[in-house]
């Protein structure tokens, strides 16, 4: 995380702009005229929305912005002129419409509850006028973006003859194309990069009923391939996200607690446009955005959320063992190789000692990440008798993933690690100093492999021994 302090890439933000409306309060009674609450209100708000608030998601992250839009001559569009202008976002991408309104969603909310939503809208696609003057903005200011967020609210702004247009020119720019799309039809969004519906909005999108992973992976493979994608990321409320490149790879989700879901779509398309404009890969990146989008829904109302906010939350799920213990593939989800050194070991840690404890120590102190391959009970059995494991598998994962040392634990069943090791191609492999002279299992595969002294004295056997004797 330390790596994107400091960084302001340059983005640039086409979608439909509108103003979020708060009104907050609390309630404590029915109203005598109808069978409804009474909102005493104590707090109004006006913030920016839609693609404003994918804008303002930006701005937290520390990104420079641009925007390109569509708003009405009223009071709403004079509202987010001025924002966006106090903000210090570029504007040359903005247009007024004559006769158009300004969307407004107004949220009445009580004891951190959303009571009812109200909306003014205009849904009608903005003029052909309009359209030509935001391309032909483009046009002009793109060469000074890193990347292009396509806000798609189907409020009339991305019209299907604007977005691909706008496509095709950043692809002919080589710029990258990131949509959060909406509607049934995707077909405006062929060639762009990313696009990120959540599963309801793929369901539709592709009509598919997503009922496991096999539909889940027919979905997402279907719009990568029709849609001549580079990836495809399809949101998963409490189950995380799968990211679609050559294969499915599934984020578990690391929400602990949803008060709200309002904005996390914005969340997530401004913070996967700000790793991946700094050279983050797309696993990286997504990571990234299921962290920020973890902060955002454990707020009301359409959040924001900074960079130290994310390291803060990381760091807190950090404190938790059991979230270290994962599969291969979420892993792999989670390593970035290029700004990374992953240094791997293996063994069947049965009664964790202090030799285990300086053992790993030195390991981690060798690269970024540790990765410990941790024997399965059967595999511990058929190398060290039908006696052990003393501890179960669940019991000797949640120790090792209690010390600080150590970033994941995987669990192995076969008698090496050698799958392990060719999954995880680490820089550096470590293994005990009892392998001196001998074959270490993955050492054709890692970059370096590196031998530590065990402490003297100190061996699971040994306790084991001396347990027999009390």
């Amino acid at each position: 995380m330390d790596n994107l302090k400091n960084k302001s890439p340059n983005i640039l933000v086409i979608g439909d702009l509108m103003i979020d409306h708060y009104l907050w309060g609390k309630c404590e009674r029915i109203s005598p005229e109808a069978p409804v609450v009474v909102v005493d209100v104590q707090k109004e708000e006006y913030l920016m929305g839609g693609a404003g608030n994918v804008v303002n998601n930006l701005l937290a992250l520390g990104a420079n912005v641009g925007i390109c839009s569509v708003i009405g001559d009223d009071e709403g569009g004079e509202f987010i002129s001025e924002r966006l202008g106090q903000k210090g976002v570029r504007k040359e991408g903005l247009t007024i419409q004559k006769g158009r309104k300004t969307t407004k969603k107004s949220r009445v909310i009580a004891q951190q509850q959303q009571i009812v939503r109200v909306d003014k809208e205009n849904k009608d696609d903005i003029s052909k006028s309009s359209q030509e003057l935001i391309l032909l903005r483009v046009k002009i200011i793109l060469e000074f973006y890193d990347i292009v967020l396509l806000s798609d609210y189907a409020k009339g702004v991305l019209t299907p003859w604007l977005t691909s247009s706008i496509i095709e020119l950043a692809n002919s720019k080589k710029k990258m194309v990131l949509v959060d799309p909406k509607g049934s039809d995707y077909k405006k969004y062929t060639g762009a990069t990313l696009i990120t519906p959540n599963k309801k909005e793929a369901q539709i999108a592709t009509n598919i009923e997503i009922l496991d992973d096999e539909k889940l992976q027919i979905a997402g493979v279907k719009l990568k391939n029709d849609l001549d994608l580079k990836y495809a990321l399809i949101t998963l409320s409490e189950d995380g996200m799968a990211i679609f490149e050559k294969q499915m790879t599934k984020i578990p989700t690391v929400a602990r607690e949803v008060y709200d879901v309002t904005g996390a779509g914005d969340t997530v398309l401004a913070s996967l446009g700000f790793a991946l404009s700094l050279g983050k890969d797309i696993f990286w990146a997504a990571n990234f955005a299921n962290s920020a989008a973890a902060v955002a829904v454990s707020r009301v109302g359409s959040a924001t959320v900074s960079l130290k906010e994310i390291s803060e939350y990381e760091s807190s799920l950090h404190r938790q063992s059991s979230t270290k213990i994962k599969k291969v593939e979420e892993v792999l989800a989670t390593l970035n190789y290029k700004t990374q050194k992953i240094v791997f070991t293996n063994g069947c840690f049965d009664i964790l000692h202090a030799g285990h404890v300086k053992y790993l120590e030195e390991a981690k102190s060798y690269g970024d990440i540790l990765i410990v391959g941790l024997n399965s009970d059967n595999s511990v059995k058929k190398l060290k008798g039908e006696s052990r494991p003393i501890n179960t598998l669940e019991d000797r994962a949640l120790v090792l993933a209690g010390l600080e040392s150590v970033d994941f634990v995987v669990e192995f069943d076969e008698d090496t690690p050698y799958e392990l090791v060719k999954a995880f191609k680490p820089d550096i492999l470590v293994k005990g100093g009892d392998y001196e002279g001998k074959d270490v299992v993955g050492s054709d595969i890692a970059k370096e492999t590196r031998l530590v002294q065990f402490v003297d004295g100190k061996s699971t056997t040994k306790i084991i021994q001396r347990m027999k004797l009390l």
